[in-house]
């Protein structure tokens, strides 16, 4: 049955239109598996959560997820109700009458699609026996004392049980495609293939297993992908087992896809297969978007993290906020992976530099970094309650000032300044001034940590010597909790406070994709990333000049560590020479940039991979030309038009500019023209397939 070219994606703001073969939907039916689902324990989550809506605007009510019943997550999560579908009510019917529990509801989140749940814990009793059928399957022993790897063969097991029922149920029509997600979720597919069932098999992996420990043990990870004794690096860590359902899953698959084109080089090592397509994490653009508002939801959000640098530096608060800017760092806490001790050295050589040139700009950077915390720093708590009590004292003040000189004007005279503050009212102000004098500096973290002494982040801050003292001009904040709005200290949620920043920086060496980045770049957020990470990758693809448009990108793999931290350093010192005006009109190029991350637009690739995996699954049934496979055109953001040609002409070559300069700047840029421009220059098609190749590695690369 040839696939019937109908379909086509919406034009994004001037990307250019793309058509693809649409499948029969209303004969098909789409199962995403994944551990998860309805469970915020990692970004996977984000990439369903976000890409829910498309896939539900696409396949209707032939769309479920599949995933591990949690009872509190079902209670906030889940509106239970009556599966739509008889096929999959009876196979739900089926298991129960064996003893498994298994919910079906509503995942209340932007479409509300359905969710099939495993209760994992109502199903343990058969996990010798599964062991068993596994190694028969498979020949991969799991020991008894990995218990997420226990947990991950009873959530397979259920899911090739639940696929199998309904297929038995469904016999030929409609067909099955099931899209599983990481290793956690490979049993599954390991099963269903091994027993032959009907079912198309996509397997995407977000991260290699491997890669992840070998990166995290400092190794030189990217100029050695082809010597690794793969076999003795997961036995040495003790995860030989996982990786070898990892790799099994990829093996058995139809359709293998990786999130980027950093990762898929990685898997044709560490898996031993090349991927059949990249399939790039997306957002949903709508849930960021501010429309035309998010300058001012910038300078709104900018305030509020002001306000908590007031208290947190209070005695100390010898530079101006109207000067200073925000940057900052956040993600799992993994020191090297995620780059903290490249930017820790950078902010230390920032420091220098700005003290060198005299700069009067100020720099206050946050680490949000979950570690473990007892509780609240008491001097962070004291500064809060000092700048609120600060606040309330000039309120009283005020009120008794105003009501003097409000009198003293309907009497028709002009009051003595010398008498309208009394005594007491000068009393006040001396005691609130005395409160805030503090011997002690700044803390650098908000909490008191579980082992301080022993933290990386705290023990690179003390050897460079960035203590929050007088004269840095670069001062450090660790928050070692995810924000959260209802916090006594900085009551935000994460996505007020990235549009509160100024830059994210994420210099990460090991980063498959990177969402951090990616949700600063939808809220117009200028940001650092790295050739190394999945989107600092897709940016030098699809953008002529990524800096322009506020996409740092710092090259890790073809320079030492000392010339990367030298780079990093240029970009932050080069980001405080610019005026707020020339901030301003980055901020918008990178918003812009937004149709580049929205699924509507890289929904296409996953669509491609269904596709595909159908082609395989059932030749007599669905045909793909192997040779002309639909072409998802791509575009090449040019470089903005009131950018200099010059690298050399846009930079200053010190920290201050004169007026007429930033007069210069406003005559030359019209944001309008300028997007307009961009929407029209849009070139450089990118297949689907065309996907370019990587850098042949070279003997200058490094790892850093």
């Amino acid at each position: 049955m040839p696939l019937v070219r109908s379909m086509s994606v919406t034009s994004l703001n001037g990307l250019p239109q793309w058509e693809d073969e649409d499948l029969p939907v209303e004969d098909l039916l789409l199962f995403e598996v994944a551990w998860e689902v309805t469970n915020k324990v990692g970004g996977i989550y984000t990439v369903i959560q976000t890409k829910a809506k498309i896939t539900l605007d696409e396949w209707g009510e032939n769309y479920f997820l599949i995933g591990p019943y949690f009872e509190h997550n079902m209670k906030t999560q889940v509106e239970v109700c009556e599966p739509p579908n008889t096929a999959v009510n009876k196979a739900m019917d089926i298991m129960r009458g064996n003893g498994c529990q298994v919910y079906f509801g509503r995942w209340l989140i932007e479409g509300n699609p359905y969710v099939v749940l495993f209760d994992i814990s109502s199903a343990a009793w058969n996990l010798d026996r599964w062991k068993g059928e596994f190694w028969d399957a498979s020949h991969i022993g799991i020991p008894y004392h990995d218990r997420e790897a226990n947990d991950a063969l009873i959530f397979g097991s259920l899911t090739a049980w639940f696929l199998k029922e309904l297929s038995d149920q469904l016999e030929d029509k409609p067909n099955i495609i099931a899209h599983f997600h990481e290793w956690q979720a490979g049993p599954g597919l390991i099963l269903c293939r091994s027993r032959k069932l009907p079912v198309a098999t996509i397997f995407t992996t977000h991260a290699t297993l491997l890669g992840r420990y070998l990166c995290a043990a400092s190794i030189d990870f990217y100029n050695h992908l082809d010597h690794f004794d793969i076999d003795k690096e997961a036995g040495d860590r003790q995860i030989y087992h996982r990786y070898c359902m990892e790799r099994a899953s990829v093996h058995c698959s139809h359709v293998f896809t990786t999130v980027s084109q950093i990762t898929a080089t990685e898997a044709e090592h560490m898996l031993k297969r090349n991927p059949d397509v990249v399939t790039p994490n997306g957002l949903n653009i709508k849930k960021f978007s501010a429309m035309h508002e998010f300058q001012n939801l910038h300078a709104t959000c900018k305030a509020r993290i002001q306000e908590f640098v007031r208290g947190h530096f209070y005695g100390h608060l010898d530079f101006s906020l109207e000067k200073t800017l925000f940057f900052f760092i956040a993600g799992r806490y993994e020191f090297s992976n995620k780059g903290a001790d490249m930017f820790l050295e950078a902010l230390s050589r920032l420091n220098f530099l700005l003290r060198v040139h005299k700069s009067d700009v100020t720099v206050v950077v946050f680490f949000i970094m979950p570690a473990g915390t007892n509780n609240f720093n008491v001097e962070t708590l004291k500064g809060q309650a000092i700048r609120k009590q600060l606040w309330d004292t000039a309120h009283s003040v005020k009120e008794k000032f105003g009501k003097k000189l409000y009198e003293a004007l309907l009497r028709g005279e002009i009051p003595d300044m010398n008498k309208i503050l009394d005594r007491d009212d000068l009393t006040i102000m001396k005691r609130a001034i005395y409160s805030t004098q503090r011997q002690s500096l700044p803390p650098v973290t908000t909490h008191n940590m579980v082992d301080d002494s022993n933290d990386p982040i705290l023990n690179t801050i003390r050897r460079i010597g960035l203590f929050n003292g007088r004269t840095d001009r670069v001062k450090v904040i660790l928050h070692p909790e995810f924000l959260s709005s209802t916090s006594p200290l900085l009551p935000m949620d994460y996505e007020e406070f990235v549009r509160g920043c100024h830059l994210g920086v994420f210099p990460s060496y090991y980063e498959p994709w990177g969402y951090t980045p990616a949700e600063c770049t939808v809220m117009g957020i200028p940001s650092v990333t790295t050739n190394l990470s999945g989107f600092g990758c897709f940016m030098q693809e699809h953008v002529a000049d990524p800096a322009a448009y506020g996409i740092y990108i710092v090259d890790r793999r073809y320079r030492s560590p000392d010339e990367s931290c030298n780079q990093l350093t240029q970009f932050l010192y080069g980001f405080c020479q610019q005026s707020r005006r020339q901030r301003i009109v980055q901020r918008n190029r990178t918003e812009r940039l937004s149709d580049l991350l929205d699924w509507r637009y890289l929904g296409r690739y996953y669509m491609h991979a269904r596709h595909l995996a159908l082609s395989r699954a059932f030749p007599e049934k669905f045909e793909m030309e192997p040779n002309a496979p639909p072409k998802t055109e791509g575009f090449r953001f040019p470089r903005p038009s009131s950018v200099p040609p010059s690298p050399a002409v846009s930079q200053h070559n010190s920290p201050h500019q004169s007026d007429e300069e930033v007069e210069d700047e406003d005559e030359r840029y019209d944001e309008e023209e300028e997007a307009e421009r961009d929407r029209q220059n849009i070139k450089s098609p990118f297949g689907i397939n065309a996907v370019p190749q990587e850098k042949k590695k070279q003997h200058g690369e490094y790892r850093n």
